[in-house]
């Protein structure tokens, strides 16, 4: 038995770092990001006669719009997304290093070392996890902090749409109480990683059966 849960974390951990570089998105800035590296680039395209709307590090509709403008303009793929080609022609810098994308690979590699852990109500440890419980145990490994219960963790975060969803985010489920009763770690591809009571560490479709009928949102705690 423990062999096979080596072999099944082993393959969990390849398929993790195939996933991970895939996790592009985190190199570029896209609708949904905020922060000062965010309000720069508004700044930069107020300077270029661009319209953003209000210069305040929240990439919204109005920056997108912005952004598709000047990539037109550019004879850039046109797609809303701030890539390096974008970045390098709007800042006349390349794109700067990639800090999220290692932080959500740690996160990832601490849940996937714990899969087949077993599920216990107020466990926080690989000896036994509820769903909360094994989130903070992922991201306490990653260096993050959150709150210990599902709830709070879900109003910690910031509140993201089923479409902006990217690895390391957190995804929340209605289940034997109202509102954000249930949580797991999204791993892209419409899956996620959590401590089910049936079914231990494992990973499960997010929008399909019986988690499908059951979510309820997700929230960003990376920035």
């Amino acid at each position: 038995m423990r062999l096979f849960k080596k072999k099944v974390i082993t393959l969990c951990l390849t398929v993790l770092f195939t996933m991970v570089g895939s996790v592009g998105a985190f190199a570029s800035f896209q609708r949904g990001d905020d922060g000062e590296e965010v309000l720069a680039i508004q700044k930069r395209l107020v300077e270029l006669n661009y319209t953003v709307g209000t210069l305040d590090g929240e990439f919204g509709p109005a920056t997108e719009k912005a952004i598709k403008a000047f990539q037109a303009a550019q004879g850039l793929e046109v797609d809303g997304v701030v890539g390096s080609a974008t970045y390098r022609a709007l800042m006349n810098k390349e794109l700067p290093p990639n800090r999220a994308q290692n932080t959500v690979r740690n996160i990832l590699r601490a849940a996937y070392s714990v899969i087949g852990t077993p599920y216990v109500f107020g466990g926080t440890s690989p000896y036994g996890f509820d769903c909360s419980g094994f989130t903070q145990y992922a991201f306490k490994r990653a260096g993050v902090y959150l709150p210990r219960t599902a709830d709070s963790q879900f109003y910690y975060g910031k509140k993201i749409s089923m479409s902006q969803l990217r690895p390391g985010d957190l995804v929340f489920f209605t289940t034997y109480e109202p509102g954000a009763s249930h949580c797991g770690i999204y791993i892209g591809n419409g899956n996620f990683i959590h401590a089910g009571t049936s079914t231990g560490v494992a990973v499960a479709s997010a929008f399909t059966g019986y988690w499908g009928a059951r979510y309820y949102g997700a929230c960003r705690i990376l920035k």
